[in-house]
C-alpha cells in the first residue's frame, strides 16, 4: 500500500520552419538595336538629354521581431505542478500494519489541487491510517487529516491546515490519444522527493483485474519507470495538468514473463469526480448490498455441480441490509442482475457498481439448484 504507482511522461517535439527566398532575373537582347543604328544617318549634333533628379529610395524600417510563445516542454510542466506535489506518510495503525515495536509506517504521493488545502491521493496510500503527514518539497512537514476514500476508484483526499506552495489544475483526460506525450512526479522510495519521470500514453481505457470479482476501469495505461512510492502523484500533459492519477504498475503475467513498462493511472476525470464528492459530502456514492461474497469461476463452479458460469458465492448476508430485506440467502451464488450474466470482463463488482444507491435491480442466481430471481432496492455504501 503506498508502494506501488506509475508514471509518465513526454517528449517535446519542436518543429522548425525554413523560409526559402527565390530570385528573378531579366535579360535584354542587343543584336536589333546594334543592326538599326549602323543604318540610320549620323546625327547632326546631339544635344544631351536632360537628366531626371534623383529618386530618393523609399526605405522602410523593419519590423519589430515577434515574441512567439514558448513550445510546451516537460520542464515547462514540471515547473507548473512540482511545487503541488508532496509525500504522504502514512503511520499506520497497529492491526493494520506488520507486528513489532517500532509504529510501521508506508509512503506515497499526492498532488494539491485546492488552495484550502485539499490533496489528492490513492486510497491505497492512506489505508489503514492511524494518522498522515504531508511532506513539500522543500522538505518541510506538516500533519493532514483524512477526509474520505473510495477503495473502487482508488482516490482518496487529504486535507492540511497550512499555506499551501502551489496548486495544480485538472486537464481533461477525455482528449488523451495514444504517443502523447505525459509526465509522472512522485516520491519513488520515499527518499527521492519530486522524481520526474517521462514517457507517453501507451494506451487508454485500460481495464485490469485489481481482486477477484472486480476489475478496475478505464486506466490510461503509461510506459514511465515506476517504482514503490510513486502511487497517488500526478500524470501531467506537457501544459502541467493533471490528467491522471498514477495507481499501479505490471510487472509480469504470473507465468513466468517479466515485462517493463506497464504502468497504469486513474484518467482524470474519474479522479476529480470522485475527489470532488468527497470533498462536498465525504464519500462518493457507491450502492450497498450487504453481503461478503467469494467470486466463482466456471472451473471452479463446475467442480461443485454449479455448472459452467461466472458467479459469486454469498458466504454472508449482512442482518437488516438491503440483501437480507430482500431475501438473499446464505448459500446463493448470484449469477447476473437484470437479466445479463457475470463474465470474466463484467464481473459481479463491476456490474453491481454500474447502479446508483436506490436503485431496484433484479439478481440471477442458484439456489438450491434452481435457477431464481430476487429483486433488491440498494442501499448506500457507508463511507469508508
Amino acid at each position: 500500500m503506498g508502494k506501488t504507482s506509475i508514471g509518465v511522461a513526454g517528449i517535446a517535439v519542436v518543429g522548425c520552419l525554413v523560409a526559402v527566398a527565390a530570385f528573378f532575373g531579366a535579360t535584354v537582347g542587343a543584336g536589333g538595336a546594334y543592326l538599326a543604328l549602323r543604318s540610320a544617318p549620323a546625327p547632326a549634333a546631339v544635344a544631351p538629354a536632360p537628366t531626371s533628379p534623383p529618386v530618393e529610395a523609399s526605405l522602410s524600417a523593419p519590423e519589430a521581431p515577434v515574441d512567439l510563445p514558448a513550445a510546451p516542454s516537460i520542464a515547462t510542466a514540471v515547473g507548473k505542478v512540482g511545487p503541488a506535489v508532496v509525500t504522504i506518510v502514512n503511520n499506520l495503525s497497529a492491526s493494520f500494519g506488520p507486528g513489532g515495536s517500532e509504529s510501521p509506517t508506508a509512503t506515497g504521493s499526492g498532488v494539491i489541487i485546492s488552495d484550502e488545502g485539499y490533496i489528492v491521493t490513492n486510497h491505497h496510500v492512506v489505508e489503514g491510517s492511524s494518522s498522515l503527514e504531508v511532506i513539500f518539497s522543500d522538505g518541510s512537514r506538516v500533519d493532514a487529516t483524512l477526509v474520505g476514500s473510495d477503495p473502487f476508484a482508488d482516490i482518496a483526499v487529504v486535507r492540511i491546515d497550512a499555506p499551501v506552495p502551489a496548486v495544480a489544475l485538472w486537464g481533461e483526460s477525455s482528449t488523451l490519444v495514444p504517443g502523447e506525450p505525459v509526465v509522472a512526479i512522485g516520491s519513488p522510495l520515499g527518499d527521492f522527493v519530486n522524481t520526474v519521470t517521462a514517457g507517453v500514453v501507451s494506451a487508454t481505457h485500460r481495464s485490469i483485474e485489481a481482486s477477484a470479482g472486480f476489475r478496475m476501469e478505464e486506466l490510461i495505461q503509461t510506459d514511465a519507470a515506476i517504482n514503490h512510492g510513486n502511487s497517488g502523484g500526478p500524470l501531467v500533459d506537457l501544459e502541467g495538468r493533471i490528467v491522471g492519477i498514477n495507481t499501479l504498475v505490471v510487472r509480469g503475467n504470473g507465468l513466468g514473463a517479466v515485462a517493463e513498462g506497464l504502468g497504469f493511472a486513474v484518467e482524470s476525470d474519474r479522479a476529480r469526480a470522485v475527489a470532488s464528492a468527497i470533498i462536498r459530502d465525504g464519500a462518493f456514492p457507491r450502492p450497498y448490498l450487504g453481503v461478503q461474497w467469494e467470486w466463482v469461476t466456471p472451473d471452479v463452479a463446475g467442480r461443485n455441480g454449479l455448472g459452467d458460469r461466472f458467479g459469486a458465492y454469498l458466504g454472508e448476508v449482512v442482518g437488516g441490509s438491503p440483501a437480507d430485506q430482500a431475501g438473499l440467502r446464505r448459500g446463493d451464488v448470484l449469477t447476473g442482475i437484470d437479466g445479463v450474466a457475470f463474465d470474466a470482463d463484467r464481473p459481479f463488482l463491476n456490474r453491481l457498481l454500474e447502479y446508483s444507491p436506490g436503485a431496484t435491480v433484479r439478481f440471477d442466481l442458484l439456489r438450491n439448484g434452481s435457477l431464481i430471481s430476487v429483486s433488491v432496492t440498494l442501499g448506500q455504501r457507508p463511507a469508508a
